[in-house]
């Protein structure tokens, strides 16, 4: 058989809803962002959903709900990771609802850029006390995340520990990476989607969200809405500066 795209009805997560019954006080936090205060039901591309917007919008405080919601640790792993380091989630996957599909994947992650580093020492730390056979390493490519660079280490658990028909959720992937690693990053998600794989994804780069089969949505102070890849701020700014990085300049820098 060849490779398999999802259908939509066979995708993992098809929308959060927000139980807006539950919520006592729409003038508190996480509550009180328009993007969390405006949300009734957000819909999932099959694929590769885009979670867009200017920082305080509110991205990862619904990517992190959503991880939570679905079994995920908060700072980030599989769902067999329990670690915490310091607890600073809100509570808003107490609020949400997940509408899955009717397929379960065998593969997970949540990736943080924020708590990576808690993440690899995590499996440092596990690997030292041994006792559980092969060494968690050896599924991040067998080398210490600490004893890579950032970005390779990053790199590491996109290309060796996404094994396929999963749920990923990514927060800023893009935090380590190189453009170069960052188109790299675009074909290993091809390859990975081609495997009955789903992504949700908050970024800033407009390399990673010019994946072309997948929504983008973009969360502003107004509320959330769906966007065209090349109607957002991050391609609008980057195409700008990169045709004439002069003009920008001068702008910026005028007294």
């Amino acid at each position: 058989m060849g490779d398999k795209v999802l259908h939509d009805s066979q995708q993992y997560i098809r929308s959060v809803q927000l139980l807006r019954d539950k919520v006592r006080r729409f003038d508190a936090y996480p509550f009180c962002l328009p993007a969390i205060s405006g949300l009734h039901e957000l819909l999932f591309h099959p694929r590769v959903t885009f979670i867009v917007g200017e920082n305080g919008t509110g991205k990862s405080t619904l990517l992190e709900a959503v991880a939570i919601a679905w079994g995920f640790n908060a700072e980030g792993g599989t769902a067999n990771f329990t670690f915490t380091t310091q607890a600073s989630h809100s509570d808003l996957n107490e609020y949400i609802r997940l509408v899955k599909g009717i397929k379960r994947p065998r593969d997970g992650f949540f990736l943080r850029a924020e708590s990576f580093y808690n993440l690899a020492t995590t499996i440092e730390q596990l690997d030292a006390a041994g006792g559980l056979g092969r060494r968690i390493v050896e599924s991040y490519g067998g080398k210490s995340l600490h004893q890579l660079s950032h970005g390779e280490s990053f790199f590491a658990v996109f290309q060796n520990r996404f094994g396929g028909n999963g749920l990923y959720i990514l927060d800023e992937p893009e935090a380590a990476l190189s453009p170069v690693r960052q188109m790299a990053l675009l074909t290993r998600l091809h390859e990975l989607v081609k495997q009955d794989s789903q992504f949700i994804i908050a970024t800033h780069s407009p390399i990673v969200m010019a994946y072309p089969d997948s929504m983008i949505i973009q969360l502003t102070p107004q509320g959330l809405c769906q966007i065209d890849y090349r109607q957002t701020e991050h391609y609008l700014v980057m195409k700008e500066f990169a045709n004439n990085p002069e003009k920008m300049l001068k702008i910026l820098m005028e007294e």
